[in-house]
């Protein structure tokens, strides 16, 4: 992993009994568009909250730019954008207006707006008053105000919720851009991997407020990638057979479960299998895909997380 922006060392959140976010340990490198992926309630925002200094950790620690959060906050914060929920507007002033009210809170240059209505792709629609925007164009309007700081980086929280198809492509393709032009780095939450998936470099899955898993996008593909199972005769000693010729497998059930091998190799041990008296009785590609993955990881069986 390149240089950690955020590190957070066993991140834990309580109200009463109920843990909200159990023992976190995150690590998101610079230059990272990083997946924040887990159902509804799974203690994503509670995270971000937290990251973001809105609420305080009932303990652990959180580093960000290599500086503890506790200690230096308002140091760390201004070269942090975000957008948490639903943005802010006020909906009679126009987008140059909002961001202009921001700007002077900030004290940026204002030249600065007109960089971020470029970036969001607004400028044509800045003089118009902002409740007339769809709500997609209200969504880049939120990251346009999250950039305004020039910000190095930028925490979204469920940026594409409730938007249409072509906001939702809109959203991941300015997300997608933002470490290649602007060296920002992304943290991003979301309930739906169809969006993690086409966006993120890294994914953490969240369920019950615990890290279920953390590494690269080709990690998680790799665990989803097809894998051979074979069904023969007296399965114990057909998998002894099989490790002994170097393969990786395991028993499931009455089957073998091989890691994908091209044709020839597969041939080549039901050739091993055969000679050594084995009846195969199947032999077939078992396919995963990176929601059977997710499902298996969070024991959830909605197909829309």
């Amino acid at each position: 992993m390149s240089e950690p922006v955020i590190q957070t060392n066993g991140l834990t959140k309580t109200y009463g009994s109920r843990r909200a976010v159990n023992q976190v340990q995150l690590e998101i490198g610079r230059g990272d568009i990083y997946g924040f992926l887990g159902p509804n309630g799974a203690g994503k925002t509670t995270t971000i909250r937290m990251l973001l200094g809105l609420i305080k950790p009932t303990q652990g620690t959180i580093r960000i730019f290599g500086k503890e959060l506790r200690k230096e906050k308002l140091a760390i914060l201004r070269k942090v954008g975000s957008l948490v929920e639903s943005p802010s507007y006020y909906a009679h002033l126009s987008a140059y207006e909002n961001l202009e009210a921001i700007r002077r809170i900030l004290d940026v240059p204002q030249s600065s707006i007109g960089e971020v209505l470029n970036i969001v792709r607004l400028t044509k629609e800045a003089k118009r008053p902002v409740k007339g925007y769809s709500l997609g164009m209200k969504q880049r309007l939120g990251i346009a105000a999250a950039l305004l700081g020039s910000p190095e980086l930028l925490i979204l929280d469920e940026p594409t919720n409730g938007l249409d198809p072509s906001g939702i492509l809109e959203i991941r393709q300015l997300i997608k851009s933002l470490p290649k032009e602007r060296g920002i780095t992304v943290l991003v939450s979301s309930h739906l991997l169809s969006e993690i998936e086409q966006m993120a470099t890294r994914v953490g899955i969240i369920q019950q407020g615990t890290m279920l898993f953390q590494d690269s996008i080709g990690e998680l593909h790799r665990q989803a990638q097809s894998r051979i199972r074979i069904i023969a005769s007296e399965p114990e000693f057909a998998l002894r057979r099989v490790t002994a010729a170097g393969c990786k497998a395991e028993l499931a059930g009455s089957a073998l479960l091989l890691e994908h091998l091209d044709d020839g190799k597969v041939a080549a041990l039901v050739e091993t299998l055969v000679t050594a008296g084995h009846s195969i009785f199947r032999v077939e590609e078992s396919k995963k895909s990176l929601e059977d993955v997710f499902l298996e990881l969070t024991g959830e069986g909605n197909s829309s997380l």
